[in-house]
């Protein structure tokens, strides 16, 4: 007699201790941040949201679209001094707490094959990425030294005809930068100055890519907010 009442109770415990059980299991995925979503910048087939930058003795900009049996990708032509696009839709641009990222390749010239211009807050600012002869990485400019004299200039090789994914980050006391995941950048920029090289760098304003004396291609262009 004793037995019978004992048992519903005994049930009863070992069900809330499987129920807490899945719960527990279940609670890290349910309580993970969903990572931020990102947003294409370009289509793959056209040049829409795009420009020409409008640089002086620029060489011409198109869609090749497959490119080398691939995604399609803008083709900046070898200019006189840079060429390159630009985003014509600057008010959907974050300024502060983003991510942009892109693939860049190579495809002739001695000189940067990616300069990607970003916003910092008011400011903007360039990751330069095989400039000054081919190697040298870096931010154009802070404290109005360019990417080969400040602290953030490094060497890299780059091959041509290889594709290199470039990404930045901007959040309101840090300008980070990776090139095929490797931390090519981490700058603190509390008390800094940020700002564009002089010249016609700011025809990339707000968000640009431009060549130096170099053809280029470029795809898989997107930003997220963080």
């Amino acid at each position: 007699m004793l037995s019978a009442p004992g048992f519903p109770l005994a049930r009863a415990a070992a069900v809330r201790r499987l129920a807490l059980a899945v719960v527990l299991a279940l609670a890290p995925l349910g309580g993970a941040e969903k990572a931020p979503a990102w947003r294409s910048l370009f289509d793959g087939r056209t040049l829409t949201g795009w420009a020409q930058s409008g640089f002086e003795g620029e060489g011409a900009v198109k869609v090749e679209s497959p490119f080398r049996g691939g995604p399609g990708a803008i083709i900046l032509e070898k200019g006189t001094t840079l060429s390159g696009v630009t985003w014509t839709k600057g008010a959907d641009l974050p300024r502060l707490n983003y991510e942009v990222e892109l693939e860049a390749m190579k495809l002739e010239g001695e000189d940067f094959f990616c300069g990607l211009t970003f916003p910092v807050g008011a400011s903007a600012c360039s990751f330069i990425v095989g400039g000054w002869g081919g190697m040298v990485v870096g931010l154009s400019s802070v404290d109005h030294f360019d990417a080969s004299d400040n602290e953030t200039s490094t060497g890299m090789e780059f091959k041509d005809n290889r594709w290199y994914r470039i990404r930045v980050r901007v959040t309101e006391k840090k300008i980070e930068a990776w090139i095929d995941d490797k931390p090519m950048v981490d700058l603190d920029t509390t008390g800094r100055k940020i700002s564009l090289r002089w010249g016609e760098i700011d025809k990339s304003l707000p968000l640009g890519v431009a060549a130096f004396m170099t053809r280029a291609a470029l795809r898989e262009i997107r930003i997220r907010r963080l």
